[in-house]
């Protein structure tokens, strides 16, 4: 606690300066959302006014600031071959999940790509136990418990990164109905009982001989001009969808679009469109719902002095679709990229098939230990298949080796060292989610005054 306090800028008394770092964590928002902000300030409103509900909530809309403080940090853990590993980027509790693959498995695994980049592999990690830390805390679990917890993450980890050494069994493993049980297999029952008619029907209805969308919330209807515009970039779009993965040309006629907004915390104020298009056959129930939203910069890039990473990638969309095929051994046959107006889309399905786990429910350390393990060997495999399968050269050599090369022989105390910075990270962001709504209270924070929309 002392290390971390220390490199977060502690006063003589081993405190955080409450003012100085009440101006940092606002500071550090503005930088990051400027933008998003002036474009949208109520839907900022709303994401603030969600991340103020609870500590958790504030962790997994604040990543910027995960990465500004985590990058002071000096980690013994980090070698000139484990700094460029392709992270998940937001690796908190929630942001795991249900899909069906390229290959028509449903799998759980790590989601939402946002955020990923290339950057040093323990940054995933130490996101993580902090998150599962906030989660015991507010289930009121003793510090043992949650050190337990942890530890059982990190040891899976550890014990699938071992396994994949030597071979390529990361493209092969995968958390299935048939490799899990309790609440992971549970998840992965409910996800096949949804269906592609259940979503179709919730968002569309039948107009003459095609389906449309439904008219609701958060629901736009484009004018021509927009509507030209959005088809442009729909077709630069197809043409990054890889050979090997294309259906037949009529599998992609569009038969509606619309503008959509109304997301969840990390995707406020972000433009999005929903394309309605043929599918695989002509049967209405096959038609496929696409999502092409505007992607943002990546959390960790904003702390990565690293060039030749940035350098690859066209736009964010680009790096997000990428990030997704590195991190996803089966990636969605429909992932891809676009540009509209000069700005980075990414395009994908959107699948009945994804859902979160639902952690609510679990309120016992003990069946949380399970889930844990499976959570490790998950973030694993996306750390050591993404040197196979990324389309690029930015990883080099075996992730698996370099990962075991900078443990060897010191597996307990790496384990003790993160699960100490979890337990100890996640009481500075309990502090930092009271001095951020006393900041957002007092209208601190610029460009989503509360003023605004006051009585």
């Amino acid at each position: 606690m002392d290390d971390l306090v220390g490199a977060l800028g502690a006063r003589d008394d081993g405190t955080l300066d409450d003012e100085e770092r009440t101006t940092f964590i606002v500071d550090t928002l503005a930088e990051a959302f400027s933008d998003l902000m002036a474009a949208s300030p109520a839907a900022f409103r709303n994401k603030f006014r969600k991340m103020a509900a609870e500590p958790f909530a504030f962790y997994r809309g604040s990543a910027c600031l995960y990465y500004a403080d985590v990058a002071r940090l000096d980690d013994r853990w980090v070698d000139e071959r484990t700094r460029r590993v392709w992270i998940q980027g937001d690796l908190h509790a929630e942001n795991f999940g249900t899909y069906l693959d390229g290959d028509g498995v449903l799998v759980f695994d790590v989601n939402d790509f946002d955020e990923a980049y290339v950057a040093p592999w323990t940054w995933d990690l130490r996101r993580l136990v902090a998150s599962v830390a906030l989660l015991g805390w507010s289930k009121a679990f003793s510090d043992a418990d949650i050190d337990a917890l942890n530890t059982a993450y990190l040891r899976a980890y550890l014990e699938a990164v071992r396994s994949f050494s030597g071979g390529s069994g990361e493209r092969e493993f995968a958390l299935t109905r048939r490799t899990t049980d309790g609440p992971i297999r549970a998840a992965l029952q409910q996800a096949r009982e949804s269906s592609r008619r259940g979503l179709l029907d919730a968002i569309t209805e039948i107009e003459g001989e095609d389906r449309i969308f439904r008219d609701g919330p958060g629901v736009r209807r484009l004018d021509d001009a927009e509507r030209d515009e959005v088809l442009a970039a729909y077709a630069d779009y197809l043409e990054t969808i890889p050979p090997a993965k294309r259906w037949a040309d009529s599998a992609y006629v569009v038969h509606d679009v619309v503008g959509r907004s109304g997301f969840g915390i990390g995707s406020a104020g972000l433009p999005a469109y929903n394309i309605l298009i043929e599918g695989p056959n002509e049967a209405l129930d096959y038609d496929v719902v696409l999502s092409m939203k505007q992607a943002v910069r990546a959390a960790p890039s904003r702390v990565v002095d690293d060039g030749e990473v940035a350098s690859w990638f066209l736009h964010h969309g680009h790096r997000t679709a990428l990030s997704r095929r590195a991190l996803q051994a089966h990636a969605d046959r429909l992932l891809g990229w676009t540009e509209l107006d000069g700005v980075g889309y990414v395009v994908a399905e959107l699948s009945p098939y994804e859902d979160d786990l639902d952690w609510d429910d679990l309120t016992e350390p003990r069946e949380l230990r399970d889930v844990l393990h499976h959570l490790g060997r998950a973030t694993a495999r996306a750390h050591c298949v993404s040197d196979t399968d990324a389309e690029q050269g930015l990883v080099e050599g075996q992730v698996e080796d370099a990962i075991l090369a900078v443990v060897d022989g010191e597996e307990d105390a790496f384990v003790a060292d993160l699960v100490d910075f979890g337990r100890a990270y996640a009481a500075v962001v309990r502090e930092d989610h009271r001095r951020f709504v006393e900041a957002f209270r007092a209208d601190r924070v610029p460009g989503v005054s509360s003023a605004e929309e006051s009585l």
